[in-house]
């Protein structure tokens, strides 16, 4: 059975997006510079080979959409993200356009649509960013395992990727050459 991955940047103290709604504190690098041998970059580029479906909210289809499918500076990664079949959850969208590349389905009902997808073979889901869509999802059990990329700086105030209690079991902690630490937790059902 595929898997609901949520991967968000976060900063020390738990904040995943800034009070303006900004992520200024994520430092991450262009990859079309063909370094292979930077562990950060193989995890990234390891995961997002790992999954073949993304979720997003509209929120962050509405902030990613102009950007992404024409970044042609990040490399491999943006040709691999770009080209992962994708839902956006919306009450309001009818289509979601993404540049040149397929459109992503609009879905009302992100359990259903996450569940049957869970159904399906292929490799796991990915929510993205989308941190109202994210608690959700959480509160409804549909989340497996959420990858935290802990930067090295705090904000203070701001968006909280746990708003309230969960119960998490480790099954990764990997850090950085750049200061990022990568914490993969799953969450306990």
């Amino acid at each position: 059975m595929r898997k609901l991955i949520v991967q968000q940047w976060v900063t020390v103290d738990n904040i995943a997006a800034e009070e303006d709604g900004g992520l200024s504190f994520v430092s991450g690098e262009p990859f079309d510079d063909g370094i292979t041998d930077d562990p950060f970059r193989n995890s990234l580029m390891g995961f997002i080979d790992s999954v073949d479906t993304m979720i997003l909210g509209a929120n962050t289809y509405a902030q990613s959409k102009d950007y992404w499918p024409y970044a042609e500076e990040q490399g491999l990664y943006g040709e691999k993200l770009n080209n992962l079949t994708k839902f956006v959850v919306s009450s309001k969208l009818d289509d979601a356009p993404w540049g040149d590349f397929p459109a992503a389905a609009v879905t009302r009902d992100p359990v259903a649509t996450i569940g049957e997808l869970k159904e399906q073979s292929g490799k796991d889901i990915w929510l993205w960013g989308s941190l109202r869509l994210m608690q959700s999802l959480l509160e409804t059990g549909v989340v497996d395992e959420i990858r935290m990329l802990v930067c090295p700086t705090s904000r203070g105030k701001g968006t909280r990727v746990f708003e309230d209690r969960q119960d998490l079991r480790l099954v990764e902690a990997t850090a950085f050459d750049n200061g990022v630490a990568l914490l993969r937790y799953e969450i306990k059902k």
